[in-house]
């Protein structure tokens, strides 16, 4: 069993969840609904024999917001 860390976001009418762990996302209109699309997406990345080879360990997670 893996550990995902993930972020969600708004963007516009629909939340996106964005895996860290490895280059995988989903939506949905909650924040709910976008986690389990993710879950569900992950779930069908990983039955992927070759996708644990992308899988990246992060062991803390920090959320910063600069303006440029």
């Amino acid at each position: 069993m893996k550990t995902i860390k993930y972020i969600v976001y708004k963007e516009e009418k629909y939340y996106i969840s964005q895996c860290l762990n490895v280059d995988v996302s989903s939506f949905g209109e909650t924040v709910e609904e976008a986690t389990n699309n993710l879950k569900e997406a992950l779930d069908l990345y990983f039955e992927d024999d070759n996708a644990g080879e992308n899988f990246q360990i992060i062991h803390e997670t920090l959320l910063g917001e600069l303006q440029i």
